[in-house]
């Protein structure tokens, strides 16, 4: 594989998720087959709609937050967690326009950074969400080319800064893994069984029921803002598609937890089908506003020259 192919993908998965994350944003809680009863024609134009209080094309919390670890792992060269979970919290303090629950109480509650996540989940036990999931794609980019153990001890590494369920480690370590295999070119949905295998024990056996080829978001057991279904949802719009855009219709479509469903989705769809596969009328409005930042706005070249050092 040329160098460049593995840079479009890698692109495709960091502009794709932010895409994901700002076409789903509008129809955030909204009922199943919102975005096809709106734009009932492929191509037609005008689907970064805004709404909802978000501005057409504007990435939420979820591209946001992805932003602020991608750029730690550059300004610091690897992996720094306390630095990441500065970069959190000055985004935090800044009130953006959308946080999680959960991960708002976790940065601002005073407690160290390698205690803070942990404290909270020993006090409310419920913290397998979707909101270190959403913005794993960035790291999912940079940790790829150093295998899969070291991939997915990142991503738990990573997620564990906000979320103390060891759940929501375990579907964030499945999501790297996938990319990682994208972006070498294989094929992701066929890697489920093997990345399964290193899945924690306890764990294993509640996502291979999601993650398994005849499952359908219809049976899931939680609301997908939790992390089971966010994943599931996701690798079956990339499994029952053949196309980045297809895909992140389909799972604008589930309903629900949209921007991060589609977020997750466009990551890994943009890994496998590569930038060119992601519509210019989409990436064309997208931004990426970074509250606590001095007021940066990223645009899709800005997003592009950060997958690409990422991916370097």
């Amino acid at each position: 594989m040329t160098e460049s192919f593995r840079t479009a993908r890698a692109l495709g998965a960091v502009i794709g998720s932010a895409v994901g994350d700002a076409l789903g944003a509008p129809f955030e809680f909204g009922p199943e087959g919102a975005f096809s009863a709106r734009f009932p024609e492929p191509g037609q134009g005008g689907e970064m709609c805004g709404g909802g209080g978000w501005e057409p094309g504007e990435a939420t919390d979820d591209t946001q937050m992805a932003v602020l670890v991608g750029e730690s792992l550059l300004d610091c060269g690897r992996l720094e967690l306390p630095d990441v979970f500065r970069r959190f919290q000055r985004w935090a303090a800044a009130e953006p326009k959308d946080i999680g629950l959960q991960t708002e109480a976790v940065l601002s509650s005073g407690d160290a950074w390698d205690m803070a996540a942990a404290l909270h989940f020993q006090v409310n036990q419920r913290t397998a969400g979707n909101g270190a999931l959403m913005r794993a794609t960035p790291a999912a980019v940079h940790f790829a080319r150093a295998g899969r153990d070291a991939t997915m001890d990142a991503a738990r590494r990573i997620a564990a800064l906000t979320h103390g369920d060891r759940a929501a480690w375990e579907g964030t370590a499945i999501f790297h893994e996938l990319v990682r295999v994208a972006l070498d070119e294989g094929d992701a949905s066929a890697a489920v069984p093997a990345t399964l295998e290193a899945v924690h024990p306890d764990h294993r056996d509640r996502y291979a029921v999601v993650l398994a080829p005849d499952w359908h978001p219809d049976q899931a057991t939680e609301f997908n803002g939790a992390v089971w279904p966010c994943l599931g949802s996701a690798v079956w719009a990339l499994r029952t598609t053949s196309s980045y855009e297809d895909a992140v219709r389909a799972a604008i479509d589930l309903g629900g937890d949209t921007d991060t469903v589609a977020a997750v989705t466009g990551g890994l769809a943009g890994a496998v089908y590569g930038i060119s596969a992601v519509p210019e009328r989409w990436t064309g409005v997208l931004h990426v506003p970074l509250p606590g930042f001095g007021g940066r706005v990223l645009r899709v070249g800005e997003l592009a020259e950060l997958g690409r050092r990422l991916s370097g």
